[in-house]
């Protein structure tokens, strides 16, 4: 791809901050090189990673290989994949053959590099994507904050004092900063979604089974984090792509998630949550902020209609027990030396489950039956549901929790628990300039529909303020071709 267009080249900050759709239409057009792309990328990433700590592991050399591989394939004009030469970053948690996967924590840093990509990796692969590392996540993914006992603290970019959300929190922060238009998440109760409103991204918690993974439990998913709806839609489209490995995967369907995301949301039946009926009160200005978001559904001709709270009593309790069984399972494996190693607060949390009985384990199972049947009437009546995605304010950078909160994230783990897909999408920012979240919540299977949701809103939102970094960033959304 020696040819160029004839336009002035664009500054290295600016290639950061293109979109993966932006990226391909380059390519197709000649206009811009993958090779070029990565460079800048990886520049910036030693030029911004210190001070944010998103990523812990950076293979420059294999990235800029593949990037010259994509780029001889491009001036053929015989792209490998749909994401050729696209730069992207997964997650710690996510097999990659060459690479650690210590999970987050100090207890598992000295294990050897894995010798197979996980689904989600080999799909990246086989579309030509450009891996460039691995992003941060506390200890085993066990709280929605960004620090750990072995990559320190994962700084928010949009105030470095403040919280970047977890457990993907280096993939939120990555994607905010210009290291990449795309990441891979997992969510368990949040995890993708809470990085994405703290950082100001989408990020995307599909339908449980929607993407194969490793290593598949109740609950968990993987998913993409972007900068717009676009680059997540055609991410999904490419990581749920079939894989035998995962014994819970739905039926692969043969779709673009770009098709008709476009269509609108005319007619549609919206319900406002804005209170669970447990956790902490919604910020007053998250609340504001919310609430002008479903105003603008309703001026595209949604029928928007508060909700009473979801809940009358705390879920949570239950499925904290579930989560809490799960990591001490992993904690007991480890000897007391490394246990030692752990980050104190989980490693405090996954010892509080060592005595937990059947009977304990069983009623909780039992409440999160209840849980998912509420959380399902409760939307029965609507297409879509949107509320916050986090209540609070991005908290203080090396908190594990907010203060008077609690590990789980009331809007965000129930939908888990339903397999519900959720979308988290900025939706403007508080007085502080601090970023909020957006959370539509579709009913199971329809990933597509709240990715369509979230592209009428994205498109039809107010300016918003500029990206961490950058100088200008226009409002405007490139068509999704």
């Amino acid at each position: 791809m020696a040819r160029r267009s004839s336009a002035s080249p664009r500054p290295a900050d600016e290639l950061c901050f293109l979109s993966a759709c932006e990226l391909l239409r380059h390519y197709r057009a000649r206009s811009l090189s993958p090779v070029e792309v990565t460079r800048a990328i990886l520049d910036r990433i030693a030029d911004v990673n210190p001070h944010v700590n998103a990523l812990y592991y950076i293979d420059a050399e294999r990235a800029l290989a593949a990037a010259r591989d994509a780029e001889r394939r491009w001036h053929r004009r015989a792209p490998m994949g749909v994401l050729d030469g696209v730069p992207v970053t997964l997650k710690d948690s996510v097999r990659v053959a060459g690479m650690p996967t210590p999970n987050g924590t100090q207890a598992l840093a000295d294990q050897p590099d894995e010798r197979q990509d996980s689904p989600v990796t080999a799909r990246l692969r086989e579309q030509g994507a450009i891996i460039l590392g691995k992003t941060t996540m506390p200890d085993f993914g066990m709280i929605a904050s960004g620090i750990s006992s072995l990559h320190g603290v994962t700084r928010n970019p949009w105030n470095q004092e403040r919280n970047s959300g977890g457990s993907s929190s280096g993939a939120g922060v990555a994607v905010a900063s210009g290291l990449g238009p795309l990441a891979v998440g997992s969510d368990i109760g949040g995890s993708i979604r809470i990085p994405a409103a703290f950082c100001g991204i989408v990020g995307l918690k599909p339908s449980y089974g929607r993407v194969p993974i490793a290593d598949p439990w109740q609950a968990l998913v993987a998913g993409p984090m972007a900068r717009t709806v676009a680059d997540a839609a055609l991410l999904l489209g490419v990581i749920s792509r079939p894989d035998t490995r995962d014994y819970t995967s739905l039926p692969w369907e043969d779709r673009d998630y770009l098709d008709d995301i476009d269509a609108g949301v005319r007619g549609l039946r919206i319900g406002l949550l804005t209170d669970m009926g447990f956790g902490l009160p919604v910020h007053p200005e998250i609340r504001s902020r919310v609430e002008a978001a479903a105003g603008v559904f309703a001026a595209l001709g949604a029928i928007v209609t508060p909700m009473p709270p979801m809940f009358d009593d705390d879920p949570e309790p239950d499925f904290d027990q579930l989560v809490q069984t799960c990591g001490r399972a992993d904690f007991a494996a480890l000897s007391p030396e490394r246990q030692a190693m752990v980050l104190p607060q989980i490693a405090d949390w996954c010892r509080q489950g060592e005595h937990t009985s059947a009977y304990v384990l069983t009623r909780a199972a039992v409440g999160i039956g209840h849980t998912r049947r509420r959380v399902i009437a409760a939307g029965a009546a609507y297409d879509y549901l949107v509320s916050p995605t986090m209540a609070i304010e991005p908290y203080a950078a090396e908190l594990p929790w907010p203060e008077g909160g609690s590990q789980h994230n009331p809007f965000c783990f129930p939908f888990n628990l339903s397999e519900q897909p959720a979308i988290s999408i900025c939706c403007g920012f508080t007085s502080s300039r601090l970023p909020v979240g957006l959370q539509i919540v579709g009913k199971r299977f329809d990933d597509a529909g709240v990715l369509r949701l979230a592209r009428a809103y994205e498109a039809a939102r107010p300016v918003l303020p500029v990206v961490p970094g950058r100088d200008t960033r226009s409002n405007s959304v490139a068509t999704a071709r």
